[in-house]
């Protein structure tokens, strides 16, 4: 397994009005977090706020090129970028009451993580049916795919990295540990060579290089 340090290139934030940052992806151009009742994008250069779209977002979120996908709570609503409307609404897989952590888009479904059942389902999108299962060794929170990679981040006993799995067995193939008191909440991959990470309850978003 490969092993490094993370290398944080900078820290966005805190920003006002955030107590916790949740879920977090990436549309190309901004980066988008999930605060609770709100989306919020802001600029990867320097963290400034460009959208705030009003949602039940207090878990991971997912975009598919064109929509977004929100937790809340024990569903997982399909959200309208431009308006914040919900336009369609699955069952979470779990039972709620904060079960689900991250979730990515990859292969037209949605990876979806169960945070202290230390597992990743693989779910249809229309229907919410669980078509794959992965179980981790931690706590899953956020995740995200680079290429055809899976990688999730865990946050147990003060404890948080980033790693790349298996994605049919879950096997840890390599990690990136973060700094002492720095916790990954949500995630997401630029697309080239940075990992937006949330940082839970410190109210920022962290940008980590991918340098295993």
């Amino acid at each position: 397994m490969k092993r490094a340090a993370a290398e944080i290139i900078a820290e966005l934030g805190p920003f006002d009005g955030v107590s916790t940052v949740h879920g977090v992806t990436y549309d190309g151009q901004k980066i988008w977090f999930a605060a609770g009742a709100e989306l919020i994008a802001i600029t990867p250069e320097d963290g400034t706020k460009t959208k705030t779209l009003a949602a039940e977002a207090d878990a991971g979120t997912a975009f598919d090129g064109t929509y977004f996908y929100q937790i809340a709570d024990n569903r997982i609503n399909k959200i309208d970028p431009e308006t914040g409307a919900v336009l369609a609404t699955i069952p979470a897989p779990g039972p709620g009451n904060g079960a689900v952590s991250g979730m990515a888009w990859a292969e037209g479904s949605l990876w979806v993580g169960q945070y202290r059942d230390r597992k990743i389902h693989k779910i249809n999108p229309e229907t919410g049916k669980i078509l794959r299962t992965i179980t981790s060794d931690r706590f899953v929170t956020g995740i995200t795919w680079v290429e055809d990679e899976l990688w999730h981040g865990t946050w147990e006993n003060e404890q948080s990295d980033i790693r790349h799995i298996d994605a049919t067995d879950g096997t840890v193939l390599a990690r990136i540990d973060m700094p002492d008191g720095m916790g990954v909440s949500g995630m997401e991959f630029d697309g080239k060579d940075r990992f937006f990470c949330g940082g839970g309850n410190s109210g920022t978003v962290r940008v980590v290089r991918k340098n295993t």
